[in-house]
């Protein structure tokens, strides 16, 4: 009798931490491209807004539109089987990210690595809240989302090598290859938790989004979480360039000093933000769940003056300084934010409502945000030259604190939207 709990609580943690590795692929495809920004613009004849297009619109575009139907199919025939057909597809693009010739091939892939990616994040989310108890959903979705910032640190870290040592078009087809051997292992290894449906119910496929559109908190909440995204995928794309130009790590050899300097960011800092915006938010949560949404408003008000002192010192060990502390308050939302976003609709709806959240949050984020820095530097250019772009990113650091006065705003309304209990 005292093992079946034992093996059960294994066997969670076991497929939170596959979820983490599918994660981390996630990740390092989609943003292997900030490192390789000089290289590509370079032999592409890419301009910044271009390039921001490639790295974020061309993405965003079907894996924005595509992630609600595709939650809503995880809840229909197995979240396990949509997440590890979504890796194998966006791994596969991603390769042939490697061997594009100009701007339109490598937007036509990218187009596909973001068609792939958008059937793998909502029916996680909706994998962890199965197998997780509410009071540890917070705790266990920062911890799947350590896969942002351990994503992020490998990719610009392997891409920077790969790239120094052989060429940007090989770091894409590596990290493509090595994705879609990892899908049959998670396949093997994660099983869906059989969720009953309450007898006689048959819901709408998109009987969630009626339920969501009647609630102001999931408005503020994923608009919020849009406009913090709309920096941070900006930021994620183009901070590796602002830093080579920022220091003088120009030439193609020391884009591995670029490398190492990002990649110790992302992984020391985003990790630690990461794991504690869950542990903080649950624990803070238990008494009164305001705290879900007063947790990131908090950290995006510090957020932005740290990424502004990180981006303008001339000294590169008081930028690393700033920065890792802009890093680790930068990824603290998303798991206080996503699991309230989860308690919007009931427990058998939950693919589909992180879906939704998601589409809002990357239609802003991802289609936005790295366009948009990159068109402000364009813009900017006859006036600050080659730090055109550093200048483009402090301004859009301003919407992390729009993105606190959204959620705060969200918390009357959360706790009157909030849906109790698990069924």
């Amino acid at each position: 009798m005292t093992d079946k709990p034992k093996v059960a609580h294994r066997n969670r943690w076991l497929v939170l931490a596959m979820l983490l590795v599918v994660y981390t692929f996630n990740f390092l495809d989609r943003q292997i491209l900030g490192i390789l920004a000089v290289p590509i613009q370079e032999n592409l004849g890419l301009s910044d807004s271009e390039f921001g297009i490639i790295g974020g619109t061309a993405f965003a575009i079907l894996y924005s539109v595509l992630g609600v139907p595709l939650a809503l199919l995880a809840d229909k025939v197995g979240k396990s089987r949509v997440i590890a057909g979504s890796l194998v597809v966006w791994s596969g693009f991603t390769a042939l990210c490697g061997t594009a010739w100009g701007f339109w091939s490598l937007f036509l892939y990218r187009l596909g690595v973001g068609v792939g990616e958008a059937g793998g994040v909502a029916p996680s989310y909706a994998l962890i809240a199965d197998y997780f108890p509410v009071k540890e959903r917070a705790r266990a979705i920062a911890i799947y989302s350590l896969g942002i910032p351990i994503g992020l640190g490998s990719g610009v870290l392997l891409g920077a090598y790969i790239a120094a040592n052989v060429n940007w078009q090989a770091a894409f087809i590596t990290v493509g290859i090595a994705g879609i051997l990892v899908a049959p292992v998670f396949l093997w290894i994660v099983r869906d938790k059989p969720m009953p449906k309450p007898e006689g119910v048959r819901e709408p496929m998109l009987a969630v989004l009626g339920i969501l559109s009647r609630k102001p908190a999931f408005w503020l909440l994923a608009t919020g979480a849009g406009c913090s995204s709309m920096a941070g995928y900006g930021l994620a794309l183009w901070v590796p360039k602002i830093i080579a130009v920022q220091f003088g790590w120009t030439q193609p050899g020391e884009l591995v000093k670029v490398g190492q300097f990002m990649a110790s960011l992302l992984l020391i800092g985003g990790t630690a933000g990461m794991f504690l915006g869950g542990v903080v938010s649950d624990k803070l949560a238990a008494s009164d769940r305001a705290w879900y949404a007063r947790v990131p408003a908090i950290a995006w008000v510090l957020t932005a003056p740290l990424f502004m002192a990180g981006l303008l010192t001339t000294s590169p060990v008081l930028a690393w300084c700033f920065l890792i502390f802009a890093n680790s308050f930068n990824t603290l939302w998303l798991g206080p934010l996503v699991t309230a976003s989860q308690h919007l609709a009931p427990a058998r709806m939950r693919a589909g409502t992180s879906g939704a959240f998601l589409m809002i949050n990357n239609l802003l984020g991802l289609g936005i945000g790295p366009w948009l820095m990159g068109a402000i530097s364009d813009q900017l250019k006859g006036g600050y030259g080659v730090d055109s772009l550093r200048y483009a990113a402090i301004i859009c650091v301003g919407l992390y604190l729009v993105a606190a006065v959204l959620v705060l705003l969200a918390i009357r309304s959360l706790k009157r939207d909030w849906v109790e209990g698990e069924a």
